[in-house]
């Protein structure tokens, strides 16, 4: 599969949600979305309005995260989280659900924050994060199958929080799981070209990253090398 430089840029959620984030990381972050054309920064909320402002105009998109990292919020509260967070300028929401819910076979909560978190998103884009890494393949059938039903846009791997990323293997049950109309988001791990091919080629549509950079100056540098 060939993938040029602008197309994987716009395959990328530049990522950036580790706890010590300060705004001088978020402004470096939203400038680096900026000069590599990625379709996104994808911030925890209380930097939602920074990003937002550092993005006016610009053609890269503000995603946030909901109920993260463990999924254990109240539908009540992942609703006020992505009304609040589309209020302050994001206009993608990365939720995750609850996986204790999950486990427990609770599937009705499942149902419910999706459907309410997609209802106050409106036209807005919302990811279902499943966190692969706890759940059997009849789980992750089951809650992907559930995303589908309840409207949500996107089925996402992974927190990068769990005890493990995205796989091949996932990837690929979930794109056979929702079929071609909702979106499958790969992401944990995914910190070089190789692995982001390998996700695409498994059925991933986008590509969530804190290794943005790295992967465009490997493309770059694979560029380089092709035309010596």
């Amino acid at each position: 599969m060939f993938l040029g430089q602008h197309s994987i840029a716009k395959l990328i959620d530049h990522t950036l949600l580790k706890a010590d984030a300060d705004r001088k990381s978020i402004e470096r972050l939203c400038r680096e979305a900026i000069e590599e054309g990625f379709f996104s920064v994808c911030v925890n909320p209380f930097w939602v309005k920074t990003a937002a402002d550092l993005l006016k105009g610009k053609d890269v998109k503000v995603c946030t995260v909901i109920g993260f990292p463990l999924g254990a919020d109240t539908p009540e509260v992942k609703v006020y989280q992505g009304s609040a967070a589309l209020d302050r300028g994001a206009r993608e929401l990365d939720m995750v659900v609850n996986i204790g819910a999950v486990k427990s076979g609770e599937y009705s909560v499942v149902e419910r924050e999706i459907k309410e978190v997609k209802k106050a998103a409106g036209d807005s884009i919302v990811k279902v994060i499943i966190e692969t890494c706890f759940l059997n393949d009849s789980e992750k059938i089951k809650v992907c199958r559930l995303a589908k039903e309840c409207g949500a846009d996107f089925v996402k791997t992974s927190t990068g929080f769990g005890t493990a990323g995205a796989s091949v293997e996932d990837v690929r049950l979930m794109r056979e799981t929702v079929g071609p109309g909702v979106g499958v988001k790969a992401s944990g791990g995914i910190r070089d070209l190789d692995t982001l091919v390998r996700m695409v080629e498994a059925g991933a549509n986008r590509i969530g990253s804190s290794s943005g950079m790295r992967i465009m100056e490997q493309l770059r540098n694979q560029k380089r090398e092709e035309e010596l």
